[in-house]
């Protein structure tokens, strides 16, 4: 069978459970999974570039979707005026001190010959930078975070539409992979995804305790959105006569009509918001396979393949093997930052907590491996049946241990077993899926299509 014919099937499917979900439990929920999906497919095209493509074993996912979502605060929250005067002298006298013990210790290394006297030296000047650091960096920190910490307590943002954050998010994940690749890259691959899982949790934990930059564990809420608000769209005129005209609601002033109409109005106000953000998410989703299609069928890309390959044969012909894996990982990482910013902004809050680089790491790379590694459209579809699984099992698990009443006993102790176990069926049903996969198309549901030469 060939892959599009492949694609047809498992987009047709994927579409068909969603409308099972949107007319069994709610639109509302099926559309949650969809902008949850959509989502998770721009981190997994992220992911595919750097295993499908370079065969970049990133195991640090988290780390650049945590900093996509910390820009959208960044970028579009409003800067808390009292925490920059209380703060902000300190903030940049810590930066300066940086600045100067960076330019200090270049000079020192550069204009003393090598021996113990510039070794001491060197240390000499780091230890007295990192003094002045700390004592400025302590001050402005618990400045900032003594600054109405139920509230806020940090510094804030540029106020900025939330939008921008998205393309800032990509931007600023590069300038970390950027960083991670200087480090990491030219490690066996082992040692690769070792050091950026740990990488990733530095971060996390960084986002978790750094309370005047993210709030930390007490999170950042009340982020503005680039879709109109529920509130706002049930007191819009076009949308209530929307309302009318699809229920057939009519204002007889009865107090069963009026509840009819409210609870109308509710649902499908979340609906329309829903659809807003997945008219944004599907744009988002098209340019980037677009432009990922485009680099992958581009000399670049079959460049990339041969690498991914055979490194010996790619580096005997005179390809830089570490600047084109530190070219992919550094795109691949601006995709993912691009996603969490995205979900950032799904989500209206920013929660450290949430990201758990072992949990979420592993669901991605599930999707890369069910997808199908190489293949673009493989990971999106990858990421459709990853999240709706990951969403829909615990419902349907306990929808089907409520319905055995025919074959146990309500006080059946393996009906009571069951009920408990039925929240963790996702785990297993994972597990299962990507055992099949494996085992009768370990290439993915729409394999890397092998290209005619290099």
């Amino acid at each position: 069978m060939t892959n599009s014919k492949r694609a047809t099937i498992s987009f047709s499917i994927m579409a068909l459970m969603l409308m099972i979900v949107g007319f069994g439990q709610s639109w509302n929920v099926a559309l949650t999974i969809i902008n949850l999906c959509l989502i998770s497919a721009v981190m997994s095209m992220g992911l595919n570039m750097q295993w499908g493509y370079a065969g970049l074993f990133n195991a640090g996912v988290m780390a650049s979707t945590a900093i996509g979502g910390l820009t959208a605060v960044l970028i579009s929250y409003s800067p808390v005026t009292k925490a920059w005067s209380v703060g902000g002298t300190s903030l940049t006298a810590t930066l300066i001190s940086l600045l100067v013990t960076i330019i200090a210790g270049v000079l020192v290394w550069k204009k003393m010959p090598k021996g113990s006297k510039r070794s001491w030296s060197m240390t000499a000047v780091v230890l007295t930078g990192y003094g002045f650091m700390r004592f400025f960096y302590e001050q402005a920190t618990s400045a900032i975070e003594a600054v109405d910490p139920a509230k806020t307590g940090f510094l804030g943002g540029l106020g900025l539409p939330i939008l921008f954050s998205w393309l800032a998010g990509g931007v600023a994940a590069a300038g970390l992979a950027w960083l991670i690749g200087r480090i990491a890259l030219g490690l066996r691959s082992d040692y690769f995804a070792i050091a950026t899982l740990g990488i990733s949790e530095i971060m996390i934990s960084i986002l978790k305790n750094e309370d005047w930059l993210s709030r930390g564990v007490k999170n950042v809420t009340g982020l503005e959105r680039p879709v109109p608000y529920e509130v706002d769209l049930q007191q819009t005129e076009w949308f209530i006569n929307m309302v009318h005209w699809i229920y057939g609601t009519a204002e007889d002033g009865s107090p069963a009509s009026a509840a009819a109409l409210r609870e109308a109005m509710q649902l499908s106000a979340g609906v329309v918001v829903k659809l807003c953000y997945s008219a944004l998410f599907i744009v988002v989703v098209l340019i980037i396979l677009g432009l990922a299609t485009r680099a992958l069928n581009s000399p670049w890309g079959r460049m990339m393949r041969a690498i991914r390959d055979n490194e010996t044969a790619a580096s005997a012909m005179g390809k830089d093997i570490i600047s084109r894996h530190r070219q992919v990982f550094i795109i691949g990482s601006a995709v993912i930052g691009i996603s969490g910013a995205m979900l950032t902004t799904l989500d209206g809050q920013f929660t450290p907590g949430s990201y758990i680089p072992l949990r979420f790491t592993f669901l991605i790379w599930v999707m890369v491996i069910i997808g199908g590694s190489g293949n673009n459209l493989g990971a999106i579809i990858g990421a459709f049946i990853t999240w709706f699984v990951w969403i829909e099992a615990e419902p349907a698990s306990i929808w089907l241990v409520s319905n055995l009443d025919i074959f146990l006993a309500e006080t059946s102790p393996l009906r009571l077993h069951l009920q408990e176990v039925a929240p963790h069926m996702r785990m297993i049903l994972m597990g299962l899926i990507l055992v099949l996969v494996l085992r009768f198309s370990p290439k993915g549901i729409l394999p890397e299509k092998a290209p005619d030469h290099y």
